[in-house]
């Protein structure tokens, strides 16, 4: 399926709730492909119309000939003109040019109640109004729109009436729009030249935040007609996404007025909900390319490692253990119930493997091994994570000690019970481990879910930053003790690992 182009022929709103700005957030939020010409910058807010600039008229056809000389238009939304010079350099254009769809909603009077078009405007519309195969007005627009189309200046008193006057005169569909009306419903009415064609119902949304609705709308509504090629399917679809934008606007809090509606409340809810730590995950993907790739764990996985490099390995595992243990130890102090007895289970997990496997890999050799600089570099790594006095942010620098290890047993792989390291890399592969990390990521997540965007910010950095610290820890055995032999972060990346080795 292709995605429809659309242009938009409006004015601006600073705050993003109305004019262009809504139109092309509309336009995305149903797969469209978004463009916009600007008639007139317009100074306003969710209180209202504070003041209108409408550039020269030589300058908006030259926006106009820009977009048409070089991309195929697919649908054109029109909102605010403004004057009626600006209202007949549209409509030349668009007797050039005719894109198959074209929405005008006549962009008259403001939510607020400001009167946005003046009367020769008005007046110029009826030729632009014959261009077009939807027309989308409020109430009061209809009203005036009417008057326009019946010979005697007055219009009739229903608004289907209203909107069939219109769809007469200039053989157009009229959207008359029930979103003002009283009532628990808000019932907008297709109407072509024969008559009614459908109404759209829907639950009415007590709401005061209904700034540039009716920009919005038409915008959906031109993208969909583009992409569906049928009136009645584009102006459904559009009403449903428009209710749902109406429910989620009082939670978006832009202003103190008339605030917007919630233009991404229904592609949102229809989207899977993001897992922060899987964002972290693919954020630290090149670091797990060069860790699987690694010398120390390509000669394990051959078992072509030397013995002594491995122990040399160990006796640093240990050291980072002992301290490791202390801050899971540190998390179970920090949390209660569920949380506290998985970190405190952890921290003695931790002990057993420091005491058990290690001292049998080791067998007394390697005792008096000073800390490695990158060990220490680890080490200072999580004591900042614990310093930070954020459970989060310890939480996520322990992480990548459980991930890592759980991932590089499933890269590696089972290996015969002759293999040199087969102990070991059994560990990485051990299910029980891989449910052990899962469980840390799952808790982690929560609490990420439940951050602050700072301190967010701060768990993201120090799961970066321990990953990172765990590929040098890989490369410790094998690689020299100068200022490359840890990772470049910095002192504020509070981050570790939680595992056990």
């Amino acid at each position: 399926m292709s995605v429809p182009r659309v242009l938009s022929i409006a004015g601006t709103d600073p705050t993003g709730g109305a004019g262009m700005q809504a139109d092309l957030k509309a336009i995305a939020a149903h797969d469209g492909y978004g463009m916009g010409v600007v008639t007139a910058l317009v100074a306003q807010n969710t209180h209202g119309v504070r003041s209108v600039h409408v550039p020269d008229v030589a300058f908006l056809r030259e926006q106009l000939d820009a977009v048409s000389d070089d991309v195929v238009v697919d649908a054109v939304k029109v909102g605010m003109l403004g004057t009626a010079e600006v209202v007949r350099v549209v409509t030349e254009w668009l007797r050039e040019h005719r894109p198959p769809v074209v929405v005008v909603d006549p962009v008259m009077v403001a939510t607020s109640g400001d009167r946005l078009l003046d009367e020769d405007a008005s007046r110029a519309m009826t030729t632009l109004l014959g261009l077009a195969d939807l027309v989308t007005p409020n109430r009061a627009e209809l009203a005036v729109l009417a008057e326009l189309a019946t010979l005697d200046g007055r219009a009739p008193d229903s608004a289907e009436d209203r909107a069939l006057a219109i769809a007469r005169t200039w053989d157009v569909l009229v959207l008359a729009k029930g979103g003002h009306d009283d009532g628990d419903t808000s019932d907008d009415v297709l109407v072509g030249p024969a008559g009614v064609l459908r109404t759209f119902s829907a639950p009415r949304v007590r709401t005061t935040n209904t700034h540039g609705t009716g920009c919005s709308l038409s915008s959906a509504i031109a993208t969909l007609a583009a992409r569906d090629g049928d009136w009645e399917l584009a102006v459904g679809t559009a009403k449903r996404w428009l209710t749902a934008g109406l429910r989620g606007a009082d939670a978006l809090h832009v202003g103190t007025g008339n605030g917007p509606v919630d233009h991404g409340a229904l592609v949102r809810a229809e989207r899977p909900e993001p897992r922060w730590t899987d964002r972290w995950w693919d954020d630290v993907a090149e670091v797990l390319h060069e860790t699987i790739a690694c010398d120390f764990l390509a000669g394990m996985r051959a078992g072509t490692l030397d013995p002594e490099v491995f122990a040399a390995y160990l006796a640093q595992d240990v050291h980072y253990l002992r301290a490791y243990e202390r801050h899971l130890a540190l998390l179970g102090s920090w949390t209660t119930g569920a949380e506290a007895a998985f970190w405190q289970a952890s921290a003695q997990g931790c002990a057993d493997e420091a005491r058990d496997l290690h001292h049998r890999r080791l067998a007394g050799t390697h005792a008096e091994d000073p800390v490695h600089p990158v060990c220490a570099g680890y080490l200072a790594h999580l004591q900042a994570a614990a310093d930070s006095g954020s459970v989060g942010v310890l939480a996520a620098a322990v992480l990548p000690c459980f991930r890592v290890y759980a991932w590089v047993g499933t890269q590696i792989g089972t290996v015969g019970s002759d293999h040199p390291f087969a102990d070991w890399i059994g560990a990485y592969g051990d299910p029980g481990f891989a449910e052990a990390s899962a469980d840390a990521t799952a808790r982690v997540e929560r609490l990420a879910a439940a951050a602050t965007p700072a301190e967010r910010g701060a768990m993201t950095r120090a799961f970066r930053a321990s990953t990172a610290w765990e590929l040098a820890f890989f490369r410790m055995p094998t690689a020299g003790t100068g200022p490359g032999a840890g990772p470049a972060a910095g002192p504020d990346c509070a981050a570790g690992t939680t595992r056990s080795r």
